[in-house]
């Protein structure tokens, strides 16, 4: 039961930071602190050994730092950067996290595309214009959790503890 409950969490985080994003540019603090403190019941739960717990935190540092520096060239913002740093604990510093992180790109690119086109469009029809969150219609930002969602749910299934939590189950 307590499994299920924690494999749950990862893609309920995503999910959450896409839609708050998506709709007001922010993702509250709250969704990272809760991947952060979730990971180490998981771990114990999934039966990650020491050296894998200390490496999942190494690979958080390094994409935490990562983030930092887009935030600091005004890439990226904050709240994406402490995203994807609390997620990667889940990923651990493996392939997976590689994987997660190409996907990310992946998705943001298109998300990116998409948006452009979505407000190049809306300006030239009104009805498209009213339905769109204010947020979205005239902000010059994209709501890149949506893009950590999509990476992040598409190679959630290969991280190591992810596995684990879901062998814990069966």
């Amino acid at each position: 039961m307590l499994a299920t409950l924690l494999l749950c969490a990862l893609p309920l985080a995503f999910g959450l930071a896409a839609v708050s994003d998506l709709l007001t540019m922010k993702i509250p603090d709250a969704i990272a602190i809760a991947l952060i403190l979730l990971f180490f019941p998981a771990a114990v739960v999934a039966g990650l050994a020491g050296p894998q717990v200390g490496l999942a935190l190494v690979a958080a540092l390094a994409v935490f730092l990562l983030g930092f520096g887009l935030f600091a060239l005004n890439v990226m913002g904050g709240g994406d950067a402490k995203l994807l740093a609390a997620s990667a604990l889940w990923y651990g510093f493996t392939i997976s996290l590689f994987e997660y992180l190409v996907t990310v790109c992946l998705a943001g690119g298109v998300l990116t595309l998409a948006i452009l086109l979505l407000r190049f469009a809306a300006r030239r029809v009104a009805w498209l214009e009213r339905v769109l969150p204010a947020s979205l219609a005239s902000a010059q930002k994209v709501p890149y959790a949506v893009a950590i969602a999509i990476g992040g749910l598409w190679s959630m299934g290969h991280a190591p503890l992810v596995v684990a939590l879901r062998a814990a189950i069966s």
